[in-house]
């Protein structure tokens, strides 16, 4: 019984082989290198804070304006010098830094300033204990509250009940609502969101500056706020013909 003879592999075929095994070894590496990179930076994705994801996205996405009480400042060089705001960069949020004292008392305060000519000082909006925001400079003017970032900014001024600066739940909303307004209407992202601290180092707003998480957590509410009660602007292009 005759056995069965064995092709032989010339050594053309032999190195035709290698090459192949070569580039299909090749590809399987690249392969899994760039599908390990993807799941990596997918990963990083989806475990950022909240406030870097729906920062992200909601850049251009606009919220209705809250309910806001105009009550502007009589114009004077100590708290309302009607220098011209012309573009905004961030908004700064502030504590008033007394406690138990309302929107209404601290708008007092700046109004005074007029007369008293005690210092330089006053702010945009001032939110109350039970939520009111007060308006007292208009928004294309600047407000003197944020030191060298008077010139970019709009400020807030959060009243607060105790000495801790802790904002009232009602305060909280309110602060919410607004700075999820006016990041809508300047195109704000998250990183457009400070404290005076950040701009001088001053322990303002307190709570904040104590509770780092908690000031991430409120921007992460912001955000969320955005994404949540997003309305369409009207004179956004559809893509439809008139």
């Amino acid at each position: 019984m005759s056995g069965r003879k064995r092709k032989r592999v010339t050594k053309n075929q032999h190195k035709s082989r290698i090459r192949f095994l070569t580039a299909v070894g090749t590809a399987v590496i690249i392969g899994t290198v760039l599908i390990g990179g993807f799941c990596m930076i997918a990963g990083h994705i989806f475990h950022r804070e909240p406030a870097e994801v729906f920062g992200a996205l909601a850049a251009t996405k606009k919220v209705e304006k809250p309910e806001i009480t105009e009550e502007l400042l009589t114009p004077n060089p100590y708290s309302r010098p009607q220098l011209e705001l012309q573009k905004v960069k961030g908004v700064v949020v502030h504590y008033t830094a007394n406690p138990g004292t309302d929107a209404e008392d601290n708008r007092n305060y700046f109004e005074g300033l007029k007369d008293s000519h005690k210092t330089y000082a006053s702010s945009h909006f001032i939110i109350g204990l039970d939520g009111t925001i007060i308006q007292c400079i208009p928004l294309d003017e600047q407000a003197y509250a944020s030191n060298k970032r008077n010139v970019d900014t709009i400020s807030i001024e959060c009243c607060h009940e105790e000495k801790n600066g802790k904002f009232n739940e009602q305060t909280y909303d309110s602060l919410v609502r607004l700075a999820a307004w006016l990041c809508g209407t300047y195109n704000l992202k998250e990183e457009g969101i400070i404290r005076h601290y950040d701009v001088t180092g001053k322990d303002c707003p307190r709570y904040f500056v104590k509770h780092e998480k908690k000031w991430t957590a409120f921007k992460d509410d912001v955000f969320v706020y955005i994404d949540e009660h997003a309305i369409h602007d009207e004179n956004e292009d559809t893509g439809e013909k008139p």
